[in-house]
């Protein structure tokens, strides 16, 4: 099949699910690049879905899904097997306690769903409080707590999801006399009208540490320790979902290790497989067993597959033996440098931010007045495919272009520098 028959049949016979496809035909991966239909290699920025931690096609990986095939994959959803448990006893000894209770799953949507439920049933609230920027999935209550997009059109989402500004330093109109993000005013603004519109029956708060699809907003220093305690005085569990910063991805094990604050529930994903559909959620006994007592059910097709525990447990072997929660706080201070640079030289790179191996770009038209440069995104996005390197830009109404920035962690210093360089030709050849 050639390409045009390719895009033909695609056109015919798949739906469409957000935005365009990247016109390109992708034949095999490996490492951190990807290899299209002509032969041409482009380098990865974006660790697939910003899961790929470990590049693509990672032998260890490899042979774990190989070794697993053979022997247990998918069992009656009532089974246990050794790898689960094992995964259970491993992620409860990477995370501080009391977080040692863990659900296997599938997908951040799935993890954060139940997360959601389990929190309702907990405090016997039913209201989730979630950033305006958010993006926690699209199944019912994650959607429904999702509000950086796709909440028009489809009818009433879940009653009681209430928003908190979102803390975005270079944006926020909170501002100290000198000119500093004033975060602290703004989440007790944003408190002050969950508080009003609550009926009482607040049940959790689900925030990422950085929000990524919100364009790498990274929460400042100081912000988790508020949040926690304005959701201790409302009797609120905090979820943190670390999708995208889980897994060294930040340069700690979990992002939220910075801040020295412990969730009552953590909901990993994307990292956790490293590509594959793996996902969890971890709470403490006590949340669990109330859950338990009170008739918890999120009994699914592929809760507590083997193969999905085998891989899990595999990525967080590579990530030990090879030393790449360090390898990405070294070499995301590399690119970090590296983008402050080009923020220094380019008018239209307005703002760099984010930890480790997770930073955004964001682009205006001009420094002074931040103006969205919503086109030039796009036209930087498309330069740089074609000159081998794939960028993901989020383009929220009235933000512009921001490029996410998610190499894998095991991506070659020179290439991580050889795809800065593209990104500033492309500046160039645009501009």
């Amino acid at each position: 099949m050639d390409d045009e028959q390719f895009w033909n049949l695609a056109r015919t016979h798949l739906i469409r699910y957000g935005g365009s496809f990247t016109p390109r035909v992708i034949e095999s991966a490996a490492g951190a690049y990807l290899t299209d239909s002509g032969g041409r290699r482009i380098l990865d920025f974006t660790s697939g879905q910003m899961s790929a931690v470990l590049g693509h096609a990672h032998p260890d990986v490899v042979r774990a899904v190989t070794a697993a095939a053979g022997t247990l994959t998918h069992l009656y959803s009532g089974m246990l097997s050794r790898p689960v448990v094992e995964l259970g006893a491993r992620l409860a000894a990477s995370l501080p306690g009391p977080l040692d209770r863990m659900m296997l799953l599938t997908t951040g949507a799935e993890s954060n769903e139940a997360a959601i439920k389990m929190a309702k049933l907990y405090t016997g609230g039913y209201e989730v409080v979630a950033f305006d920027r958010s993006w926690h999935g699209m199944t019912s209550g994650a959607a429904a707590a999702t509000f950086s997009a796709g909440r028009r059109g489809y009818g009433p989402p879940a009653p009681g999801n209430l928003t908190l500004p979102t803390p975005n330093a270079y944006r926020s109109p909170f501002r100290h006399e000198d000119g500093s993000h004033d975060w602290e005013s703004e989440l007790a603004y944003g408190f002050g009208l969950v508080d009003q519109q609550s009926t009482g029956n607040l049940a959790a708060c689900i925030v990422e540490p950085i929000l990524s699809s919100g364009g790498i907003i990274e929460l400042p220093p100081g912000y988790l320790a508020r949040l926690r305690r304005y959701c201790d005085e409302r009797g609120m569990l905090l979820i943190l979902d670390e999708a995208q910063t889980g897994l060294g991805r930040t340069g700690t094990m979990y992002a939220f290790q910075r801040d020295g604050v412990v969730p009552d529930i953590i909901t990993l994903s994307k990292t956790l497989g490293a590509g594959l559909p793996v996902a969890v959620v971890v709470t403490s006994a006590t949340v669990e067993e109330v859950c338990h007592d009170k008739g918890f059910l999120f009994f699914t097709t592929h809760v507590s597959d083997p193969l999905a525990a085998t891989v899990a447990l595999t990525v967080m072997d590579v990530i030990e033996r090879d030393d790449l929660v360090e390898r990405a706080r070294r070499l995301g201070t590399e690119l970090t440098a590296r983008l402050l640079d080009l923020r220094e030289r380019y008018e239209q790179v307005g703002d760099v931010r984010g930890r480790g191996l997770l930073q955004g770009v964001e682009l205006v038209n001009d420094k002074r007045d931040r103006t969205p440069a919503d086109r030039l995104g796009t036209a930087v996005t498309a330069a740089c495919l074609e000159r081998g390197l794939h960028m993901n830009i989020v383009q929220l109404p009235g933000t512009g272009g921001i490029f996410r920035i998610a190499p894998p962690l095991t991506i070659g210093e020179a290439d991580l520098h050889a795809g800065v360089d593209i990104l500033e030709e492309s500046l160039k050849a645009v501009l």
